[in-house]
């Protein structure tokens, strides 16, 4: 639904940490401008401690957006799955994929081109990749940078519920909150199929496979502690109008306000 978020000035902070030509830090909100500071604040601190080193450059911006474009939308329900080990896991990924829609053969290119690395020369991409779901061809017109998914948060009047239930469901971290609003603009972008995500952190070895009907689905393990390669891939129906839906991703501000189900441990 489109609502407004009225009598209140608006800011899309993001912040991005860097050491040396490594990206290794990046978070946003969307806040009120009397928040801006202490927000600001937080993030700033955040990429400081991240990673056991300080980072080399921390910059964050921040944009007026008008509440009146904000878009209100529902978390997607989660489901967690358990894999003996992190081919288990990519084989379930690539049956969760094809259910969704994604051709069996696209699905594989996708979870290989993550393994391999789906940048040049096997580097990893700051951006998702964004794929053709029948044919497997990749659409993002740069494919050095990718497709950034940005300006999304939790709505303020239910941030501290819907942090409350995640850790309620054992799904406390920040990094599951933030994933899933990410995900879920993503799934809320017209044209999408499905996702299919793991980091590039080498001690994080959770991915997960998301879709507009199934919502998003966790999978533990999706690849080997210690592996660093790992994005996103979003898969896309033919004929989507590539530009819309990455103006979507990108510069759509969105703001979610209710929780899905949680779903437990699924072998």
């Amino acid at each position: 639904m489109l609502i407004s978020w009225p009598m209140k000035t608006l800011y899309s902070l993001r912040m991005r940490a860097s050491r040396g030509a490594t990206h290794i830090s990046g978070a946003e909100r969307i806040v009120a401008a009397d928040e801006l500071v202490c927000a600001t604040a937080e993030l700033m601190s955040r990429a400081a401690l991240r990673h056991g080193a300080p980072a080399d450059e921390v910059h964050c911006i921040a944009e007026r957006i008008d509440p009146a474009t904000v878009q209100y939308h529902s978390f997607p329900d989660v489901t967690n799955y358990a894999a003996p080990e992190w081919r288990a896991g990519r084989q379930l990924a690539l049956e969760l994929l094809t259910k969704a829609g994604v051709d069996a053969k696209v699905a594989q290119a996708g979870l290989d081109l993550l393994a391999n690395g789906p940048g040049a020369n096997g580097a990893n991409m700051r951006g998702a990749v964004l794929m053709d779901a029948t044919s497997g061809q990749r659409l993002e017109p740069d494919q050095q940078r990718g497709v950034r998914v940005s300006r999304m948060d939790l709505a303020p009047q239910v941030r501290n519920q819907i942090h409350a239930e995640l850790e309620a469901a054992g799904l406390g971290h920040h990094r599951t909150a933030e994933a899933l609003t990410l995900s879920g603009k993503v799934l809320a972008a017209p044209g999408i199929v499905a996702e299919l995500c793991w980091s590039d952190e080498a001690d994080y070895i959770t991915g997960y496979v998301a879709d507009p009907q199934r919502g998003y689905q966790r999978i533990t393990p999706l690849k080997a502690l210690g592996d660093q390669r790992g994005g996103r891939v979003f898969f896309v129906a033919p004929n989507v109008e590539v530009a819309d839906l990455i103006h979507f991703l990108e510069r759509q501000p969105l703001l979610f306000d209710a929780i899905g189900a949680i779903q437990r441990q699924q072998g």
